[in-house]
């Protein structure tokens, strides 16, 4: 159940050659591409965050009928007001999200991509369970299957695992490897679909059940010469059968293409990788399972960890202004901010706000519900005088998790969590 306890077992297992699904002869064939990185030539998991612009959306070698190519690597409309692009990822601009609610509308939540999304055809769409971890032999399950059976609905939090990565840069001058994330990269929507506990019982998972792994249909991922297929990562059973949901609507509309369409894994709590899009073939296995996102890909690199890595724990707690950096205010005129705060340990219980680069704080009120704990809305009135300022939001959960001055430095640039300086400027008459 516990994501960093969970990898940390699986990376001892892989290392001493318990290894399911991707081998070590791959891993050390990435090893020089990873070690490359490290004095500046992109990595694999660099090359995994920017992938290819432009590549083409082909179906993997053996993926389920229905996969077809996309015209580009992102389908949807990305105008310059409402996202920063990268490749095939785009950011949501946080001044997108002032006064559009809880939920992020879909024309403007962020998307990553490791390669291009693929645009599928439901009608011939099907999701294959299988495994040795079942008690009899594959499942087939059709949309309409899958809308038949008990439906739940749940306001979940989406975080690409770099989130934040442009920051350990412009504002803690050190160098990481990845796409250079502002904070645009999370979203909260409504998803609604079936508990992934329901589909495995349908298949008939068996008490021997070890890990769950699911799948994309996505083009495969290429790297250092080396085909990694499709885009996949274990669950444990535990969480598999505990809050883990196949999504086929968003925002209470069917999935769009680039979140997932027709059905996607969603996984409160962990970070964003593991709520693999597109999903097309789930495997139930009696042994542990790995896959290079596992591995080699999502751990923490860098002087004070071991050479292998660290794996990862879930996200960590931010918050943002619904602003950009840089903007303007007549001075000496009330202003009201406004941001969001997010956790993934829990309910956020406080957010404090400094509109003087951190020398004086002040509480923030919150505004609105925080369903399902997905993420908190927050306001603070300022009456700023003329000049240059340096804003700053730092949250507290209720498990007591508080944003630091300084976030904890990675070579690959991930759980970014310090308080964002974010500069403004008053203009007119003091």
């Amino acid at each position: 159940m516990d994501e960093l306890e969970y990898d940390s077992t699986r990376l001892r297992q892989w290392r001493s050659g318990q290894a399911r699904g991707f081998s070590r002869r791959t891993f050390l064939a990435l090893t020089g591409a990873a070690s490359a990185a490290l004095a500046g030539v992109p990595s694999p998991a660099r090359a995994a965050a920017e992938a290819r612009p432009g590549a083409a959306a082909v179906p993997h070698p053996g993926a389920r009928p229905g996969a077809a190519a996309g015209a580009g690597p992102i389908v949807k409309a990305l105008p310059p007001e409402l996202f920063k692009v990268f490749g095939t990822n785009a950011e949501t601009r946080w001044p997108a999200l002032k006064d559009v609610g809880y939920h992020v509308p879909v024309d403007r939540f962020f998307v990553r991509n490791h390669t291009s999304t693929p645009l599928i055809d439901s009608a011939t769409w099907a999701l294959e369970v299988f495994g040795a971890g079942l008690r009899g032999g594959p499942r087939t399950f059709s949309l309409a299957d899958l809308r038949r059976l008990p439906p739940v609905t749940r306001s979940v939090t989406v975080e690409c695992a770099g989130n934040g990565r442009g920051y350990f840069t412009s504002q803690q001058g050190q160098t990481v490897s990845g796409t250079a994330w502002g904070l645009g990269a999370v979203g909260v929507g409504r998803w609604r679909g079936v508990r992934l506990s329901t589909v495995l019982r349908h298949a008939g998972i068996g008490r021997h059940a070890v890990d769950v792994q699911a799948s994309g249909l996505d083009a495969t991922f290429v790297t250092g010469g080396v085909d990694l297929g499709p885009v996949r990562r274990p669950l444990p059973v535990g969480k598999a059968l505990d809050d883990v949901i196949l999504a086929y609507e968003m925002n209470g509309a069917p999935l769009p293409p680039d979140h997932g369409y027709p059905v996607r894994l969603i996984v409160p709590s962990w970070i964003g990788i593991a709520s693999i899009k597109w999903v097309g073939r789930i495997e139930v296995s009696d042994v542990p399972l790995f896959s290079p996102w596992n591995t080699q890909f999502y751990r923490l690199f860098g002087p004070e960890f071991p050479a292998e890595g660290l794996p990862f724990d879930r996200q960590s707690i931010k918050s943002a202004f619904e602003l950009d950096p840089g903007a303007a205010f007549p001075a000496g005129k009330p202003v009201r901010l406004t941001g969001r705060s997010w956790s993934a340990a829990g309910r956020i219980r406080r957010v404090e706000v400094s509109t003087d680069g951190g020398t004086t704080w002040r509480r923030a009120r919150f505004t609105g519900p925080s369903l399902d704990a997905a993420w908190q809305r927050w306001e603070l009135d300022w009456r700023p005088a003329a000049g240059d300022h340096v804003l700053l939001a730092r949250a507290t959960d209720v498990r007591g998790n508080t944003q630091p001055d300084v976030a904890r430095f990675n070579t690959l640039g991930y759980l970014f969590d310090a308080a964002v300086r974010v500069p403004v400027t008053a203009t007119g008459p003091a």
